[in-house]
């Protein structure tokens, strides 16, 4: 059985910094600006309700980053074969393809969209590959844990909104303030 490099384990955490770099710079905005062609195009959703302003961004991202960061510690300690470390290796590569879709039934750029496919997805590729070369077992139930991706997330942005919330609707009311 082979040694798996840090680059794969605590690479984890440095590919998704990278990637949570670019939604961290545009999300809010993004979201903010393309509210309207969002609405027109998708009228039964809430957008009103998904609005985030970045300290809510800022909030997310942070403590996502906690949860990435204790990924790749397991995976380093365990040497790739930490079940948490697997779900959120095939969890992150799950979340590029999302971005992708996203973009394309959008039509256009949306928050991620330019490291999904040059650093999560071939990060990911690469790093299953490394571990497999390394003889260290991919559980199925690892694997599959990765659906758990939309809890993990919507806890995360539920966390953020009841962190912010209180600031975030000071803000708003000082808005439309005549």
């Amino acid at each position: 059985m082979g040694r798996v490099p840090a680059t794969v384990t605590w690479g984890l955490l440095a590919a998704w910094a990278v990637h949570d770099a670019e939604e961290l710079a545009t999300m809010a905005g993004w979201l903010r600006a393309a509210r309207p062609r969002l609405e027109e195009r998708f009228p039964g959703v809430p957008w009103e309700r998904l609005e985030v302003s970045q300290r809510h961004v800022n909030v997310a991202i942070g403590l996502m980053g906690g949860v990435m960061a204790g990924a790749a510690a397991l995976g380093a300690r365990t040497g790739g074969r930490s079940g948490v470390f697997q779900a959120a290796l095939v969890g992150f590569g799950v979340h590029g393809v999302g971005h992708l879709a996203q973009a394309a039934v959008y039509r256009g750029y949306t928050p991620g969209a330019v490291t999904a496919p040059v650093v999560v997805i071939p990060f990911t590729v690469w790093a299953l590959r490394r571990l497999r070369a390394a003889g260290v077992p991919m559980e199925a139930g690892n694997a599959h844990a990765a659906a758990l991706l939309p809890l993990v997330l919507g806890g995360v942005h539920g966390l953020a909104h009841a962190i912010t919330k209180r600031a975030d609707r000071r803000r708003l009311r000082r808005r439309r303030r005549p």
